[in-house]
């Protein structure tokens, strides 16, 4: 199977200085909220996507913790490149559901993963991994995104 565009142009970065970050940011303009955490992707390839973001000022919440949201961002982030790095070219996505657990404090940098089984890619729904960690290990968001997978439709040659 040849490489689909994401992991392309995933490559075609890496080999630029400071090249994850240059295919993060781009990354992240495919939803605004993502550029609000400030991911940085260290990791994609099929089946499987890495992200970290750094613990500031502007994903805390009142107690000084990184926000929920902000964690729910960095999953949903993580799973979108997952999929757009894995999915078949026949088929398309979109997320359904998303549940979460919020397992220990963040109260660190974090790091989010995103993985799924190489067999899973055929129509109907598709549960994905995700976790968050904070530096210590320590997982401190676990959960699922549900994402809907069809066929896309046959185009009238013009």
């Amino acid at each position: 199977m040849s490489e689909n565009y994401l992991l392309k142009l995933y490559h075609k970065c890496l080999r630029y200085p400071f090249g994850r970050q240059l295919f993060s940011a781009f990354f992240a303009r495919k939803a605004p909220y993502f550029r609000s955490i400030k991911p940085l992707i260290t990791e994609l390839q099929p089946n499987f996507c890495e992200l970290c973001f750094k613990k500031r000022k502007a994903v805390e919440n009142h107690i000084g913790t990184v926000h929920a949201i902000a964690l729910c961002n960095g999953l949903e982030m993580a799973m979108g490149a997952l999929a757009e790095a894995s999915i078949p070219k026949h088929l398309r996505w979109i997320p359904k559901g998303m549940t979460v657990n919020y397992t220990a404090k963040a109260d660190s940098d974090i790091r989010i993963i995103a993985e799924t089984p190489a067999d899973a890619w055929r129509e109907g729904d598709l549960p994905v991994q995700v976790k968050g960690f904070r530096a210590d290990g320590t997982a401190v968001i676990v959960g699922e995104i549900m994402i809907y997978i069809s066929a896309k439709p046959k185009r009238n040659p013009t």
